[in-house]
Protein backbone atom coordinates (compact mmCIF):
# COMPACT_ATOMS: atom_id res chain seq x y z
CA UNK A 1 0.00 0.00 0.00
CA UNK A 2 0.71 3.59 -0.75
CA UNK A 3 1.20 5.92 2.44
CA UNK A 4 0.68 9.83 1.18
CA UNK A 5 1.40 12.07 4.72
CA UNK A 6 0.62 15.71 3.73
CA UNK A 7 2.06 17.50 7.25
CA UNK A 8 0.16 20.86 7.42
CA UNK A 9 0.56 23.66 9.60
CA UNK A 10 -2.30 25.13 11.86
CA UNK A 11 -3.48 27.09 9.29
CA UNK A 12 -4.09 24.59 6.70
CA UNK A 13 -0.74 25.70 4.90
CA UNK A 14 0.99 21.86 3.43
CA UNK A 15 4.49 22.44 4.42
CA UNK A 16 5.60 18.89 2.88
CA UNK A 17 5.01 15.76 2.23
CA UNK A 18 6.07 11.95 2.42
CA UNK A 19 4.71 9.58 -0.02
CA UNK A 20 6.04 5.47 0.90
CA UNK A 21 5.51 2.06 -0.49
CA UNK A 22 4.17 0.39 -3.63
CA UNK A 23 0.37 -0.02 -4.47
CA UNK A 24 0.63 -3.30 -4.59
CA UNK A 25 -2.64 -3.57 -7.42
CA UNK A 26 -0.59 -5.56 -10.11
CA UNK A 27 1.03 -8.70 -10.10
CA UNK A 28 4.96 -8.56 -10.16
CA UNK A 29 6.53 -7.08 -13.35
CA UNK A 30 3.11 -5.73 -14.70
CA UNK A 31 2.28 -2.38 -15.30
CA UNK A 32 0.87 -0.54 -11.79
CA UNK A 33 -1.87 1.49 -12.83
CA UNK A 34 -1.87 2.96 -9.40
CA UNK A 35 1.35 3.66 -8.72
CA UNK A 36 1.39 5.63 -12.31
CA UNK A 37 -1.39 7.01 -11.34
CA UNK A 38 0.73 8.13 -8.03
CA UNK A 39 3.50 9.32 -9.80
CA UNK A 40 2.24 11.37 -12.10
CA UNK A 41 0.38 13.27 -9.48
CA UNK A 42 3.56 13.44 -7.41
CA UNK A 43 6.02 14.33 -10.10
CA UNK A 44 3.51 17.21 -11.71
CA UNK A 45 3.82 18.85 -8.36
CA UNK A 46 7.13 18.53 -7.97
CA UNK A 47 7.43 20.20 -11.25
CA UNK A 48 5.18 22.80 -10.68
CA UNK A 49 7.33 23.91 -7.63
CA UNK A 50 10.61 23.30 -9.17
CA UNK A 51 9.46 25.22 -12.69
CA UNK A 52 7.29 27.89 -10.93
CA UNK A 53 8.23 28.49 -7.61
CA UNK A 54 11.43 27.75 -7.76
CA UNK A 55 11.21 24.97 -5.47
CA UNK A 56 13.25 21.78 -5.46
CA UNK A 57 14.31 20.42 -1.68
CA UNK A 58 12.41 16.87 -3.00
CA UNK A 59 14.54 13.55 -2.06
CA UNK A 60 13.72 10.17 -3.17
CA UNK A 61 14.57 6.61 -3.07
CA UNK A 62 13.07 3.33 -4.06
CA UNK A 63 9.56 3.88 -3.12
CA UNK A 64 9.65 7.19 -1.51
CA UNK A 65 9.64 10.53 -2.29
CA UNK A 66 9.58 13.39 0.47
CA UNK A 67 10.15 17.24 0.27
CA UNK A 68 9.60 20.26 2.83
CA UNK A 69 9.44 23.73 1.91
CA UNK A 70 12.31 25.80 2.83
CA UNK A 71 11.49 28.38 6.17
CA UNK A 72 12.76 31.40 4.12
CA UNK A 73 10.22 30.82 1.54
CA UNK A 74 8.55 34.39 0.14
CA UNK A 75 4.89 34.99 0.77
CA UNK A 76 4.38 35.24 -2.93
CA UNK A 77 6.11 31.77 -3.55
CA UNK A 78 4.56 30.20 -0.58
CA UNK A 79 1.10 31.06 -1.89
CA UNK A 80 1.84 29.76 -5.08
CA UNK A 81 3.37 26.55 -3.41
CA UNK A 82 0.18 26.15 -1.69
CA UNK A 83 -2.32 25.89 -4.53
CA UNK A 84 0.17 23.06 -5.94
CA UNK A 85 1.04 21.16 -2.54
CA UNK A 86 -3.19 21.38 -2.42
CA UNK A 87 -3.73 20.49 -6.03
CA UNK A 88 -1.50 17.50 -5.33
CA UNK A 89 -3.57 16.33 -2.40
CA UNK A 90 -6.61 16.50 -3.63
CA UNK A 91 -5.63 14.34 -6.54
CA UNK A 92 -4.31 12.00 -4.79
CA UNK A 93 -7.24 11.85 -2.43
CA UNK A 94 -9.59 10.98 -6.04
CA UNK A 95 -7.13 8.31 -6.82
CA UNK A 96 -7.67 6.83 -3.07
CA UNK A 97 -11.74 7.47 -3.55
CA UNK A 98 -11.39 4.44 -6.24
CA UNK A 99 -8.46 2.40 -5.16
CA UNK A 100 -8.31 2.67 -0.82
CA UNK A 101 -6.86 -0.83 -0.49
CA UNK A 102 -3.98 0.29 -2.72
CA UNK A 103 -3.74 3.80 -1.17
CA UNK A 104 -4.04 5.83 1.75
CA UNK A 105 -4.26 9.94 2.22
CA UNK A 106 -3.10 11.37 5.55
CA UNK A 107 -2.89 15.03 7.13
CA UNK A 108 -0.63 15.16 10.19
CA UNK A 109 -0.20 18.63 11.90
CA UNK A 110 2.77 19.83 12.70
Amino acid sequence: MIKAVFYRLKNGDIKGFDINGHAGAAKKGEFDMICAAVSAVCYTALGGLDELCRINTYRESDGNIAMELPEDTEPKVWADAQTILKTMAIGLMQIENQYRRHIKVVFEEV
